[in-house]
Formats: C-alpha cells, sequence, structure tokens
C-alpha cells in the first residue's frame, strides 16, 4: 500500500499499530465480553490528536461562516465518537462495533480529502510521504499518542504555517486510518472465530444446561430392594406437606427414606407402607 502522505506496513518508520483492544481472549462463561476499552486504542488516541488539532486548524485558517468548517469539524468529531461508542456497543453486538469504527475511518478520510483540497486550491505543496518533514511528523508519532494528547497542542498546530499545519494533519490522519484498518482486521478475525452476542447468548445458555443434565444428583436405593427411589409427599396427617423417598417399585415394596439434609422434609419418615399417589400407581 502507498499513498500519499500515508502509511507503508512496510515501512519501519511506521511501527504505530500496537492498539490494545478489549481483551478478546477473555471468553469465559460470562455473557457479556470485555468491552469498553477504547481510551487505550492507539486508533482513538490518534484520532482525538486530529480532532483537537482541526478545532485549532479551523479556527485560524478557515471562515468561520464557511460550511465547510463546520463539516471538517464534524467530521474529526465522528472519527472519535464512533470508536468510543463502537467499543462500548461491541458488548452486545459486534456488527455494529464494526460497523462505527467503519464509519470513523471514513470520516477521517473525508477530513483527508478536505485538508488535501485546501492546500492544491491555495497553490500549496503536498508533503511526499517520504519527505523529510512526513519522515518528522512520523517519528514523532512513535511516542504513545496517550503522552502527546495531554498537551493542548503537541504538533504546533497552533504556529505554524498553513502548509506546514495542513500537511502535518494529513499525516496524522493516515496515522489513524492505518490503525482503524488493522483493527478492522482484528475485529473480523475476533468475528469469525468467536462470534457475535446471539451465538453468545445461545452457547451460554446450552452450556449451563448441559451441566444440568450431565451432572444430574441421583436417588437413593431402597433400603429393602436396593431399586431407586422417587421424591414424595405426605398428603394426610400430622406429616402432611413432608417430602420423602418412597421405593419406586412400590406397592410391592414399601420401603421410605428422608430427604436430607434439604430441610424441606422434618425428621425421618418411618418405613410404613405409604399411601398411594393419586391414579393407583407410584
Amino acid at each position: 500500500m502507498s499513498r500519499l502522505n500515508g502509511v507503508n506496513e512496510s515501512d519501519s518508520s511506521d511501527r504505530s499499530d500496537k492498539f490494545d483492544l478489549s481483551d478478546e481472549s477473555d471468553l469465559s462463561d460470562r455473557l457479556l465480553p470485555p468491552h469498553g476499552g477504547y481510551r487505550k486504542l492507539r486508533s482513538f488516541q490518534a484520532a482525538q490528536l486530529v480532532y483537537d488539532a482541526t478545532v485549532v486548524f479551523c479556527g485560524r485558517f478557515v471562515d468561520k461562516r464557511s460550511r465547510t468548517r463546520d463539516q471538517m469539524i464534524q467530521a474529526a468529531r465522528s472519527g472519535v465518537q464512533n470508536i468510543a461508542e463502537g467499543s462500548m456497543a461491541s458488548a452486545t453486538s459486534k456488527k455494529t462495533e464494526l460497523k462505527l469504527t467503519n464509519v470513523a475511518r471514513a470520516s477521517l478520510e473525508e477530513l483527508l480529502l478536505d485538508y488535501e483540497d485546501f492546500l492544491r486550491q491555495r497553490g500549496l505543496r503536498i508533503w511526499d510521504k517520504n519527505s523529510p518533514q512526513a519522515l518528522a511528523v512520523r517519528r514523532r508519532y512513535q511516542v504513545d499518542p496517550s503522552d502527546a494528547s495531554s498537551a493542548s497542542d503537541p504538533y504546533g498546530i497552533a504556529k505554524a504555517a498553513p502548509d506546514v499545519a495542513a500537511n502535518t494533519l494529513i499525516c496524522l490522519i493516515n496515522q489513524a486510518s492505518y490503525l482503524l484498518g488493522r483493527q478492522l482486521q482484528h475485529l473480523e478475525q475476533a468475528f469469525v472465530e468467536h462470534g457475535g452476542f446471539t451465538e453468545r447468548l445461545y452457547r451460554v445458555r446450552s452450556d449451563y444446561k448441559n451441566k444440568q443434565t450431565d451432572n444430574p444428583t441421583p436417588p437413593p436405593a431402597c433400603p429393602n430392594c436396593g431399586k431407586p427411589m422417587i421424591l414424595r409427599t405426605v398428603r394426610k396427617g400430622p406429616r402432611a406437606g413432608q417430602t420423602f423417598w418412597g421405593c419406586s417399585a412400590y406397592p410391592e415394596c414399601t420401603g421410605t427414606r428422608p430427604v436430607e439434609p434439604s430441610g424441606d422434609a422434618k425428621g425421618t419418615i418411618p418405613p410404613t407402607r405409604p399411601e398411594p399417589p393419586r391414579g393407583g400407581r407410584p
């Protein structure tokens, strides 16, 4: 990939793709996966740099009454906000995260064209991607964007000449766009490997049901004949409402056991002939 002031993946000066996505490897039995870690994303930090610098640039070089001014600021803001919104939405919709991340990249592409138009329409030179000026901006960007973003104007847009300011922002936009492209690839791979929220809902629920089915509590054996017992309820007498285990071979076998230690049955049910259940069958 080679483009004007762009980022070439084979260029050793462009080692700025170390974004920190939410930990997709932490895919345990939790229904909602990790999400909302957008402030750690290098793409978000780069887009935020572009937004702040665009506000300064437009305040200096674009007429306040111009519609272009509002459009440029809104495009820069969209690049930031859609990354954040997509990160938060990823808890329940990977599709939404992918869509909004791509919208953020498209917004920055729109802004890139505005800066190129600004230079071309004024007869100003657009830096080649391998020019000393462009390389200097990229080398400076190797510093963690979170450190640079703590300054109000880390790239000196407030004092730079129009051509320097516009070209610097073109370099930063290309960095942010490159990072978003890498992020989209990661999101696509994660979706293919782990699926979306609907699949997670089904998987978590199915796993729970399977665990319940695979590990049932076996009924006790009858103390008289050894056959499995059935949980029954006393219907009459002073122990009415209490539960107990009765032999499944009733009425041939009248063995019983108390229910322990659930607390539903108080004391031991004497091994007497239990009252037959309704219908006359055990």
